[in-house]
């Protein structure tokens, strides 16, 4: 067996093929065009056992992981992290290409449990969504903070209440006492306000979007307690199906919810995992917050837990692997439901 590893970037990919202990047979540059995915193609040709291993960065990578898979090669996500490790680790000395396609084959070689890539499916679609409302919710927040060193300098001891300004009411409100004064300030203050004001309609307009496709994309997942659409987007795009994970132990470690163990002898202790997907390990942590918060579930848990001697920061992530284990189960039932839609679909246009 020979695996390709694959440096990617916005011009070339870099494929360098190892054995099945680790040794450089052979290495290729191609253009990251289609007609440079084809190049590639014919150069894995000469081997026959052939699996790819891609450095994970999906906006230099998916053309060629999307043509690769359409080929009908066998493709596995590095991430970036596991490429440092195994380079620090290797004999040649330096940052190259090819040195970095070179630790992207020997991690899929160490690791190979690594996910399989798929192609990509609606699941994108609702992480771009995502993405940009959280784009505009962030450019929305700086124009909010401008804006009120702009009301400081015009009327001092006037202050909209926190977490007001993406309220019209409240802004109409600012625009009005905004119209009594005159200069460039007030200028730039109530430009401010019009370009906040727009914004809050197009991400309130991305929300109802995303909760429109989320529904029937993810009921299972929406009904579990502290889960809301955005939470249920985050983790539907992030995960980019469910079925790429071979349980809900790798899940886990894929969002960090997954302990990491720290013990000699019989004292046996666990600490909090930092790595992993750190927007899958947030959305998992709001749900148990918004859990604990509501009396729901989660809290319950998190009495059980403490009166059995765990400390609070114990019982929580005691909750969040729990929370990951029931989101595993609800994504694979979702996944399912949608692959049988889509075979029925397919079934009836045949």
């Amino acid at each position: 067996m020979v695996t390709l590893g694959v440096d990617a970037h916005k011009r070339s990919h870099t494929i360098v093929a190892i054995d099945g202990v680790g040794r450089k047979v052979g290495h290729k540059t191609v253009a990251a065009t289609p007609a440079g995915h084809l190049e590639a193609l014919r150069f894995a040709g000469t081997f026959e056992d052939r699996p790819w291993a891609i450095e994970d960065c999906r906006h230099l990578s998916r053309l060629l992981e999307g043509d690769l898979l359409r080929a009908g090669e066998r493709v596995r996500r590095v991430t970036p992290r596991l490429m440092a490790r195994e380079r620090r680790s290797g004999r040649e000395r330096g940052k190259s290409d090819p040195i970095d396609a070179e630790a992207v084959a020997r991690a899929a070689l160490r690791e190979p449990d690594l996910p399989l890539a798929q192609l990509d499916g609606p699941e994108r679609e609702v992480r771009l969504l995502l993405d940009h409302r959280e784009d505009l919710v962030a450019e929305r927040t700086r124009m909010q903070n401008r804006l009120r060193w702009h009301l400081h300098e015009l009327m001092p001891g006037f202050e909209p209440a926190p977490g007001s300004l993406d309220r019209f009411k409240v802004l109409d409100g600012v625009a009005a006492r905004l119209a009594e004064h005159h200069g460039v300030v007030a200028e730039l203050a109530a430009e401010l306000v019009q370009d906040i004001r727009s914004s809050t309609r197009r991400i309130n307009e991305l929300e109802r979007q995303i909760q429109k496709r989320m529904e029937p994309m993810a009921p299972n997942l929406l009904a579990v307690r502290g889960c809301g659409a955005l939470s249920a987007a985050k983790l539907v795009g992030e995960t980019a199906r469910v079925g790429r994970f071979t349980d809900r132990a790798a899940f886990a470690r894929h969002n960090g919810t997954a302990p990491i163990p720290v013990w000699s002898g019989n004292n046996v202790r666990h600490r909090l995992n930092r790595g992993g997907n750190r927007q899958l390990n947030a959305a998992i942590h709001r749900i148990a917050v918004t859990q604990i918060r509501l009396n729901g579930p989660g809290k319950a848990y998190i009495e059980r837990r403490l009166a059995m001697g765990n400390t609070k920061t114990e019982a929580i992530r005691a909750l969040r692997r729990r929370i990951s284990d029931e989101v595993y189960r609800r994504l694979t039932i979702d996944e399912a439901a949608r692959n049988a839609l889509v075979s029925g679909h397919v079934s009836v246009a045949a």
